[in-house]
């Protein structure tokens, strides 16, 4: 544990805060169970010495202002998507009656937040049952983000963290049972040999070159499913003009760089 940071998550008022507005100039508040689950995994990634250096001594007192807030900004991205979906599909004299702020399985999804946010477009409202089906792996999961923040914050989606490395296969092992989530499955392969297909999300984080990992992520990708990927802006500024490819820009708390969440579908 490094120097500054000796309290747990849970008790640290100034990285809770942080996470809280992140979520909430997103239009988004997720539930205490939610969020305690989030603080969990935050301290087991930071405080967890056995399975080698899970995170940077420079990121360990800013896990939720970075590294949970990143992982959860597909969870926007997903819930702004299946809403658009419903959309498509319900009347309009309906509309304003099924796509009101409500809770939502284990958050509560606010339909308009400010209009500064940069992903603002990305916020919806929607019932968990449309997701309840979907599968969702994640390439090079490492310690776990993003999939265990997304796979705590959607607990209708079942998630796959594919990771070769064997201690870090141990520690999510580890963690997925000290968490309880039963719809999380672990897998100690490389993506390329884990069996995994017909995949409605496939994602991975700052792992390699977008087109590598979009190529890597492909045969496992069903018919309609779509590739989801966070990296640095700079690393993906080249795909602006690729109409194959949607970027929306994010900003994290108190970073300078000014990060992308990429989006591929497998629409061919």
């Amino acid at each position: 544990m490094t120097a500054k940071r000796k309290l747990s998550y849970k008790e640290n008022t100034e990285q809770k805060n942080l996470l809280n507005q992140f979520l909430a100039e997103h239009g988004v508040q997720l539930s205490e169970e939610t969020l305690d689950k989030l603080y969990q995994f935050a301290d087991l990634v930071v405080d967890t010495k056995e399975f080698g250096n899970l995170i940077s001594a420079k990121d360990a007192g800013k896990f939720l202002s970075r590294h949970i807030a990143d992982s959860l900004v597909p969870y926007i991205y997903i819930r702004r998507e299946t809403r658009d979906e419903r959309r498509e599909n319900v009347p309009e004299s309906l509309s304003s009656l099924l796509f009101e702020p409500r809770l939502v399985g284990s958050a509560m999804d606010v339909q308009a937040p400010p209009q500064h946010s940069p992903l603002s477009s990305f916020v919806c409202s929607e019932p968990a049952s449309v997701l309840s089906s979907k599968r969702w792996a994640d390439m090079g999961a490492g310690a776990g983000c993003p999939v265990f923040p997304l796979a705590i914050a959607m607990p209708e989606i079942q998630f796959y963290a594919v990771e070769p490395r064997h201690m870090r296969v141990n520690f999510m092992q580890m963690v997925k049972e000290k968490l309880h989530l039963d719809n999380l499955t672990v897998v100690g392969k490389r993506f390329e040999t884990s069996g995994l297909t017909n995949l409605d999300f496939i994602s991975c984080r700052a792992l390699s070159t977008f087109e590598n990992d979009w190529e890597r992520a492909l045969p496992g990708l069903k018919k309609g499913g779509t590739f989801v990927t966070l990296k640095s802006f700079n690393n993906i500024a080249h795909l602006e003009n690729d109409p194959k490819v949607h970027i929306q820009k994010y900003e994290l708390p108190e970073e300078e760089q000014v990060y992308a969440l990429v989006t591929r579908g497998n629409n061919e």
